[in-house]
């Protein structure tokens, strides 16, 4: 059973596949020991360029699990190939994060044409594009996720609507690329010893797991009730809080009570070699 490292501070990201330069959907936050979580630089619009920066000389300077909530790796498992009918594309994640990266020249680490040029044919963007169903495919983790009931996780080749991560899992692709062989990305790599660490997180589970049943909050004390479902001590805020701030602030106090209450956390059932390798896996499906 993997043994997880001693983290000094857990640390959400509420990320953002949006076009642009700057992203008003990128909260932080970090649950430090037995603190309140607190958001990082709550009133400033975050670049994707500026959180690849600044997380890099955060794991540098103490142990720090690092969580982001966007699909690590489109599915394989199921059908053996990312992209169906395209046999030359990478089948294992590290691989096709480069590929991902080499295709884009959207800025801030965008992934737009990827989607939208490069491998068109592949994601669903609306009715003109035929059968939904006929796109949608899913990663183990993620079946394992649905099986537990509730809302479902969304496919990685859904890139349209509100609930869609198509945009932002491509463009975090390109983000890992860049962390690649500097910070360790679990389950891709090993967890270090020591040292720091980067998750792939996804909020509902908190949710569940603080007893909450909607899908976003939006007021203080939304938040509150939610933090003490966690264990957590409550925030004290002077705004009304964003659900992207409030998506990570749950989640930072999520990811601290399930390293340290969950003895199979970075050992779940059903996480083999082969799915660390192309598919990775969701930090809280156990």
């Amino acid at each position: 059973m993997a043994r997880a490292p001693d983290f000094e501070s857990f640390v959400a990201i509420d990320w953002s596949g949006a076009k642009g330069r700057r992203h008003k959907g990128i909260a932080i936050a970090e649950a430090r020991h037995d603190a309140p979580p607190r958001l990082i630089r709550p009133g400033h619009v975050w670049s994707r360029e500026e959180v690849l920066h600044w997380l890099l000389k955060r794991a540098e300077k103490e142990p720090t699990l690092f969580g982001f909530d966007f699909s690590f790796a489109p599915p394989i498992v199921e059908r053996g190939e990312y992209l169906i009918g395209e046999p030359e594309v990478p089948r294992t994640a590290r691989e096709f994060w480069a590929y991902v990266d080499a295709l884009c020249d959207d800025e801030d680490l965008g992934a737009a044409s990827f989607l939208e040029i490069a491998h068109r044919r592949h994601f669903y963007f609306g009715i003109a594009d035929g059968v939904k169903s006929d796109f949608v495919r899913f990663r183990q983790c993620d079946a394992r996720l649905n099986a537990q009931g509730g809302r479902k996780t969304a496919s990685a080749y859904d890139a349209i609507g509100a609930a869609q991560v198509a945009k932002a899992s491509f463009s975090g692709m390109r983000l890992l690329h860049r962390l690649d062989g500097k910070v360790a990305i679990f389950p891709m790599d090993p967890l270090p010893k020591t040292g720091s660490a980067v998750v792939e997180i996804y909020t509902r589970i908190y949710l569940r797991r603080a007893g909450m049943t909607g899908t976003k909050l939006r007021t203080r004390a939304a938040l509150n009730s939610a933090l003490e479902g966690l264990g957590s001590r409550p925030v004290r805020l002077t705004f009304e809080p964003n659900d992207h701030q409030t998506d990570a602030l749950v989640t930072a106090a999520g990811m601290r009570a399930l390293a340290r209450q969950e003895p199979r956390a970075f050992d779940p059932e059903g996480l083999t070699a082969e799915i660390a390798r192309t598919e990775g896996w969701t930090f809280g499906v156990l």
